[in-house]
């Protein structure tokens, strides 16, 4: 899996770990929020930008779009998951 994903591919580790969560009833992988952790700022500006990008070019691709408009990689992905 490594040769056809490379860097993007989940390390054994973490498969074993996901498999101990879901063992354990804990259904998100998602990391768990702490203390001092940044929360990502969604404004109607970015929510605008970035569905007249799509709308400009349903081709472009997230990295674009967070490199164009200066805004988060997680942020866009938020956005383009709740946009109807």
């Amino acid at each position: 899996m490594k040769v056809q994903y490379g860097d993007a591919c989940l390390s054994l580790q973490q498969v074993y770990e996901w498999t101990r969560k879901f063992m354990n009833a804990i259904s998100s992988v998602t990391d768990s929020s702490r203390a001092g952790q940044a929360h990502p700022v969604v404004t109607p500006e970015d929510i605008a930008a970035v569905e007249a990008s799509v709308k400009e070019n349903g081709l472009v691709t997230v990295n674009e779009i967070a490199a164009s408009l200066d805004i988060a990689y997680e942020v866009i992905v938020y956005l383009l998951c709740s946009i109807n």
